[in-house]
């Protein structure tokens, strides 16, 4: 239990700091001084048995999904952090002994400097105090957490490599998922920023995205990255230099416009750097730290967490209207599994009209193209119609009182109305009149409804 709490602790500690700082930081644009900066990257040991409460209030819940807490304060040194934990991020990778050899060890100044000048990178990574305090945060406090982020980033990397080679982008920018959202597709921020590239709504409609009731391609990995190397690309256009680009993405052109202008017109990040908002300051030398850690994590003892559940995938597109719990129970996959494999349908519905991708596992494709009749059949009803087929509204008839609904009339009964004279009305029988009804005798009562079915 104190090694669970332990490894949620530094989870939670992780990505209250680096995983919720993007599209929503305050306009802090006050100089500050030497002191304060260095404030606010100091060691964490006086929120650590705050820390400790949080996990163990999460270890109490019924279940863990996603938590959003409101926004929390150690004596101003930290600005605004959402602290939120996915459930599968502690499952899916055991991290039990991939940092048994973990050096807990500080370097020297001129060794981290030297590994990130040897970097092939395109992006600049100098180096200085604030970049020395969060590669220390990654490799010697959140050493499980990289861990498991080494072994993920197999999956997403290939992803992001391929798009960034596309659009001509450095691959260094791959490491910007790393502090957004923790290589969580899943991830949603209190804000409304969601998915690896914690894109707002608004910026991800605008770059092409489809978010609506059903569907947020947000979450999804190929299209949000796609739409990420279109947006960074553009901001480059404006800046042409990547440390700005970077500062834009996560504080917004306006923020950086302002400081530029603050800055009496350099457009220098650390030029700029005291008129930024505070989460933006700390952005640029986190994402140097992520690049570090995520190149000599294993130099310092941490190893790739190993997989505990080895999956292919494979993808089919369909254009017909599916729920995945017709998949789920036709197919025999778990429900939790196939909403990790498409994270996109926030409602678990494929809308249909235009063609989806359903994310599945390898085993099941041809099992679902052999039998997709019948899955497509399958609780339809109960599922996906939900009476989105054509339905007649009520229209009044010729005879007073009378109305006309999905081919049946109802009619209320007058006083001095009799079972004959309605029927004669109707063209119909008592007999019918008395079947469609269930009337057991020529009896009737004014205001009742009457049924006609003809």
């Amino acid at each position: 239990m104190k090694k669970v709490l332990s490894l949620i602790a530094t989870l939670i500690a992780f990505q209250g700091i680096f995983g919720e700082i993007s599209s929503h930081s305050q306009d802090n644009l006050e100089p500050i001084s030497r002191d304060s900066l260095l404030s606010d990257v100091q060691p964490m040991d006086s929120i650590e048995q705050e820390l400790e409460l949080m996990a163990d209030n999460i270890m109490s819940a019924d279940t863990i999904m996603c938590y959003d807490y409101s926004p929390w304060r150690s004596g101003d040194k930290l600005s605004e952090l959402d602290f939120r934990l996915m459930e599968w991020s502690l499952s899916w990778l055991d991290t039990t002994d991939c940092v048994s050899t973990h050096d807990t060890t500080t370097l020297s100044d001129s060794v981290y400097k030297a590994r990130l000048q040897a970097m092939p990178c395109v992006i600049e990574l100098p180096y200085n105090e604030h970049v020395r305090a969060f590669i220390l945060r990654y490799v010697k406090r959140s050493p499980k957490q990289v861990a498991r982020m080494m072994r993920m980033s197999e999956y997403y990397f290939p992803i992001f490599e391929e798009a960034l080679n596309r659009y001509q982008l450095p691959y260094e920018l791959k490491y910007v998922p790393i502090i957004e959202s923790a290589l969580n597709p899943m991830a949603r921020s209190r804000v409304g920023a969601a998915g690896l590239w914690q894109f707002m709504p608004a910026t991800g409609k605008l770059y092409g995205l489809e978010i609506n009731s059903l569907v947020d391609e947000r979450m999804d990995p190929i299209k949000s990255t796609e739409a990420a190397c279109r947006f960074l690309k553009s901001l480059y256009s404006v800046y042409h230099d990547w440390n700005l680009v970077i500062a834009a993405y996560n504080c917004g052109g306006g923020n950086v416009n302002k400081a530029i202008h603050r800055a009496g017109g350099k457009r220098d990040f650390w030029s700029i750097y005291p008129y930024l908002p505070r989460e933006t300051r700390n952005y640029l030398p986190i994402f140097i730290a992520a690049n570090y850690a995520m190149t000599y994590g294993q130099e310092h003892g941490i190893c790739k967490a190993p997989i505990e559940k080895v999956m292919l995938t494979d993808t089919i597109r369909t254009s017909r209207r599916l729920h995945l719990q017709q998949v789920s129970e036709k197919l025999g996959i778990e429900m939790d599994e196939l909403r990790r494999l498409n994270p996109q349908y926030s409602r678990d519905i494929l809308p249909g009209g235009s063609e989806y991708a359903l994310c599945l596992p390898g085993d099941k494709i041809g099992a679902f193209i052999e039998t997709q009749d019948s899955i497509y059949a399958y609780k339809a009803d109960t599922l996906i119609n939900n009476r989105r087929a054509e339905i007649d509204m009520a229209k009044v008839t010729s005879i007073t009182g009378a109305y006309r609904v999905n081919g049946v009339t109802y009619y209320t009964i007058k006083r001095g109305d009799t079972l004959g004279g309605i029927a004669k009305k109707f063209h119909c029988s008592v007999k019918q009149i008395k079947q469609w009804n269930g009337l057991t005798s020529d009896n009737i009562r004014d205001g009742k409804k009457l049924k006609i079915c003809k």
